[in-house]
């Protein structure tokens, strides 16, 4: 006798709150194993605007908690980013049943291509835009200001930051599944290119501190990038992909 719908159903929201639970484990176990050296942690975040600070400047601390719970947050952002693989494995494992094989085919090359450009987006964030704005924020300055950042405040910068590159080396991924769904053609996407440009610098202005250096720093990868999809849907779309589309546009 066939499963009714209903235990199929059931079965499924079984399956998803023990995939659920399992990555909460992974998360909770990873975090508490970085949690004392949290403070280690924020340190090594700080890193690029300490190294701009006058000698002998800090950051400061206006909340009474503050200095605890900030890097408790930073500690925890660590942990989710170690424990991705395992996260995303969880929920691959849950969804690849129901794609057919060709879906599968491009949905898991996908999913680790989007997560690598994530973290190398933050890394690129990290290790060359932080060092370049804050420099050039110490070198405009009055002379007359001293500069001693708020933990907290930073911690919210360094987040939108971290989210705007990420997502910014998103771009091939959305370009590569825009061409394979059929949505639009390689040939359209050079064709919008001009207007492509214009946006990166508009999203830049939008997402990154009000200076010129960040946002160039923001919109010319996001350029490249799209490049970069272009070029990696082309090799991987077939040439009756391509008619396809042209004759249905």
């Amino acid at each position: 006798m066939a499963d009714l719908p209903e235990d199929s159903f059931i079965s499924h929201l079984i399956e998803l709150r023990t995939r659920l639970i399992r990555s909460a484990v992974a998360f909770v176990a990873v975090f508490a194993c970085l949690m004392p050296f949290s403070s280690r942690i924020y340190d090594i975040l700080a890193a690029p605007l300490m190294r701009t600070l006058p000698a002998g400047t800090h950051m400061i601390a206006t909340g009474v908690v503050t200095p605890f719970f900030v890097p408790i947050k930073v500690t925890m952002m660590v942990a989710l980013i170690i424990a991705l693989p395992y996260l995303l494995w969880q929920a691959w494992a849950f969804i690849a049943p129901g794609l057919y094989a060709h879906e599968k085919r491009l949905a898991a090359p996908l999913v680790v291509a989007s997560s690598l450009l994530f973290l190398v987006g933050m890394a690129f964030c990290y290790y060359f835009v932080f060092g370049v704005v804050f420099k050039f924020i110490a070198e405009v300055k009055p002379e007359s200001v001293t500069v001693a950042p708020d933990i907290e405040q930073y911690l919210a910068f360094v987040m939108s930051m971290f989210l705007a590159f990420g997502l910014t080396f998103e771009v091939p991924i959305v370009v590569i599944v825009l061409v394979k769904m059929g949505l639009v053609s390689i040939e359209k996407l050079r064709e919008i290119r001009p207007y492509v440009i214009v946006g990166a610098f508009v999203v830049a202005a939008v997402l990154t501190p009000p200076d010129v250096t960040s946002q160039i720093m923001l919109a010319v990868p996001m350029c490249l990038l799209y490049e970069a999809g272009i070029l990696v849907a082309r090799m991987i779309t077939r040439p009756t992909d391509t008619h396809a589309i042209q004759a249905r546009d």
